[in-house]
């Protein structure tokens, strides 16, 4: 089995970290800066920073969000939010990230992810993917954008088969219906998209215990974690998870 990887997310709006849920009833979260130091102390093995209100305000990721917060830490860095052409990829791993996500203007020019892997490096390249339950879907998962406001008439693994097959290196799908709610990851939305492809995936949306970041490996086949609202309000502690995961036979660095 692949070493786990725990991954908090810093969820940006108006220059402070932010959690809802469902993407709405945003509560303040703190300082970027602080909580990315935090969490490098604490044993995060990377960190995701999103941008969550670029894309519905039609502007760019901000760019000093990053430097000031890739300044701080040595763990990679995934940024997201805004990110639309290859200059805005240049331009975001230049002020610090080792990585983008992209998940609108991925579905909108789906071209864009294989010039973007092969001109920065498929491991650099993150897809996130934002899916709804939808029956009529084959998959059951219907691919949803612009912040998980808007359905695309797509589904989610026919999408997450094809980003693998452009190029992409990292997958990162979130269930608009889990987000922020801390009652587990969606498992059939990840596992779903897991069995499709030979990328590493990222579990996101919903993880409020131990057990459901030992679920979502186990259930949903993941290999990063991602989780805020436990981290960011000091439910759990990263220590806690890992130790648990560890305890459990799942590999991680400790």
């Amino acid at each position: 089995m692949a070493t786990v990887k725990i991954m908090p997310c810093l969820d940006m709006k108006e220059g402070r970290v932010v959690k809802g849920v469902h993407f709405v009833d945003l509560k303040d979260a703190g300082d970027p800066v602080e909580n990315a130091v935090f969490y490098q102390k604490e044993g995060a093995d990377e960190l995701a920073m999103l941008d969550i209100a670029a894309t519905l305000e039609n502007r760019k990721t901000r760019l000093e969000w990053v430097k000031n917060v890739s300044s701080v830490i040595d763990i990679p860095l995934t940024v997201g939010g805004g990110i639309a052409s290859l200059e805005d990829i240049e331009m975001v791993l230049s002020a610090g990230a080792s990585k983008v996500s992209m998940n609108s203007a991925a579905v909108t020019r789906p071209e864009l992810v294989g010039e973007a892997s092969k001109e920065f490096g498929s491991d650099g390249i993150t897809i996130a993917i934002d899916g709804r339950k939808n029956p009529d879907m084959p998959s059951g998962f219907e691919l949803v954008v612009s912040g998980g406001t808007k359905p695309v008439g797509k589904d989610v693994v026919i999408w997450a088969k094809e980003c693998q097959a452009l190029g992409a290196g990292v997958l990162l799908p979130t269930s608009m219906d889990g987000d922020g709610t801390q009652a587990g990851y969606d498992l059939p939305f990840t596992r779903a998209v897991a069995d499709v492809v030979d990328l590493p995936v990222i579990a996101s949306g919903g993880a409020g215990t131990l057990e459901h970041f030992y679920e979502g490996v186990k259930q949903g086949g993941a290999t990063i974690l991602l989780a805020a609202s436990v981290f960011h309000f000091r439910i759990l502690s990263i220590l806690q998870v890992k130790e648990y995961l560890r305890d459990k036979g799942v590999p991680v660095l400790l």
